[in-house]
């Protein structure tokens, strides 16, 4: 009960809380924390709604909802979809959503001559005012509204402090700036993160994926022990060693030799 583990996929979480089954029984599964970060924010907030600002039965607007949300928006402010697409509104708040930027910062980060982001900051400021009026949160919201209340709220943070004893975090080179601090808060009481991570494996920048995440762990973290698994269990070491000889040429990553007891294989 003193584990809290996060994954990125609901497959992942599945597969975990399937094993966990087999170990413990499926009741006693149940009531382990292991999911989803989402998931795990969902639970939080549903259990504090009210201390987060939000009502008891607050609904949860998917990507659909959030576009017509957006395109309500820009139609109240006369923005044609011409000059600037739904899909570049949505993204530009969900960025900022991932950095914990509310919408009086956003706006009071727009410089005076961005007509653009001077658009987008108005639909910020209105979108989430409806979101308010509807009691709903989107799917950003759910960790961002998290950590907020988190760090806000000292009871709440004690509490989930003292639950969790040992947090443990999977494909920790994707994870953003607001799953980072969601980490950092949860953890902090006992000083328990493991984090699992391939800095060479990062590919969801585009997503708000902050590598440096990964790469300054042992500098947020003093005390970390870092621990490599090097072994591959997949491929031949022909193809590992033309991996490394590739992978090797990249800035910015942790250096690393993958190796296999599978044989050399055939050549590529």
């Amino acid at each position: 009960w003193q584990i809290l583990a996060i994954t990125f996929t609901n497959k992942a979480a599945n597969e975990m809380k399937t094993r966990l089954q087999k170990l413990v029984g499926e009741e006693s599964a149940n009531d382990i924390w292991c999911g989803t970060f989402h998931s795990m924010c969902l639970r939080i907030l549903r259990a504090n709604s009210e201390s987060a600002g939000l009502p008891k039965s607050f609904t949860i607007y998917d990507s659909d909802d959030s576009k017509k949300l957006v395109n309500e928006c820009m139609k109240q402010l006369n923005i044609d979809e011409k000059t600037l697409s739904y899909k570049t509104v949505l993204s530009a708040i969900s960025r900022a959503k991932d950095k914990l930027i509310n919408p009086v910062d956003f706006d009071s980060s727009v410089s005076a001559n961005d007509f653009k982001n001077q658009l987008i900051s108005s639909l910020y400021t209105m979108y989430q005012s409806k979101l308010k009026e509807a009691g709903a949160v989107d799917f950003d919201d759910i960790i961002m509204k998290t950590v907020l209340l988190l760090q806000n709220n000292e009871e709440v943070r004690s509490y989930y402090q003292r639950k969790f004893k040992y947090v443990l975090v999977d494909e920790f080179q994707d994870t953003n700036f607001a799953q980072f601090e969601l980490a950092k808060l949860l953890s902090d009481g006992y000083g328990n993160l493991m984090a699992v991570g391939d800095d060479d494996q990062s590919i969801y920048r585009f997503r708000g994926a902050d590598i440096t995440n990964i790469l300054d762990f042992e500098k947020q973290f003093k005390e970390a022990k870092v621990i490599k698994l090097e072994q591959n269990y997949r491929s031949t070491q022909n193809i590992l060693d033309a991996a490394n000889d590739v992978i090797k040429n990249n800035r910015g990553r942790k250096a690393k030799k993958l190796w296999t007891d599978a044989g050399e294989g055939e050549k590529i």
